[in-house]
């Protein structure tokens, strides 16, 4: 199996593999021009699915881009990061903050692995409609609902339901509800 196979299996890879340096290569020559000219061609050639509509605000960073796939009316604010060692599955019309980080690449908690520069990666999915506030960092194998909202700032650590709201470092769950109306107050029927 090859590095680029065991990276994308969720195995641990080396990513000093040659085929993988070149990837990130291709990538880096790729985002260079992309953030330089916002040419949404170059955008079709470094990820890999870009729905109809969207718009990826420079600055943007990834690591292969290959392995990112967005639906249609995707919207990212600039400085966005996308560590794509492993699939990163966006819905359609997701809104992402300035700033947000999505992160699949991890490391081994073992040392000795961490020391021969061993790494892993996993996936991370945002279903449809998510709106994720400026300063995101979504860690590797989280999924988050379609209809979920993250406040600013948060780092989710653990998978955000349908509908779900999170906020907070880690981000935790809380009653978004819209506030009731002073009828609704005076007349609890």
């Amino acid at each position: 199996m090859s590095a680029r196979e065991q990276m994308l299996a969720g195995e641990l890879y080396d990513p000093s593999d040659p085929e993988l340096v070149t990837a990130r290569g291709r990538a880096r020559a790729l985002l260079a021009r992309y953030n330089a000219e916002r040419d949404s061609e170059i955008l079709s050639t470094l990820l890999g699915r870009v729905g109809d509509d969207t718009t990826v605000e420079p600055p943007f960073y990834c690591d292969y881009g290959s392995n990112i796939s967005v639906g249609e009316r995707f919207y990212a604010n600039a400085g966005c990061v996308f560590l794509d060692c492993a699939a990163i599955e966006i819905g359609d019309h997701v809104l992402l903050g300035p700033g947000v980080h999505l992160y699949t690449a991890t490391h081994p908690v073992e040392a000795p692995l961490r020391r021969r520069g061993l790494e892993l990666a996993k996936p991370i999915t945002i279903g449809s409609d998510a709106w994720l506030g400026g300063g995101t960092i979504v860690l590797p194998g989280m999924t988050i609902g379609e209809r979920a909202i993250v406040g600013a700032g948060s780092v989710v650590t653990r998978d955000v339901p349908s509908d779900g709201t999170v906020v907070g470092n880690p981000a935790r769950p809380i009653d978004a509800s819209p506030p009731s109306t002073s009828r609704e107050q005076a007349d609890p029927e």
